[in-house]
């Protein structure tokens, strides 16, 4: 099943408001880092895609 271009956006979205929030929060280094991690990851599924 294929995810669609508009569900990805906004998964990507909720990713980086968490990886922001982590940050501004000053979350522990852990945390911040596996944020990043799957936002990278919804990331690359994007651009594999092609949209």
């Amino acid at each position: 099943m294929e995810i669609s271009k508009e569900e990805l956006v906004v998964c990507i979205e909720r990713a980086r408001k968490k990886l922001d929030g982590s940050i501004a929060n000053k979350d522990d280094y852990r945390y911040i880092y596996e944020n990043s991690i799957a936002l990278d990851r919804l990331l690359e599924i994007y651009i594999s895609m092609e949209y």
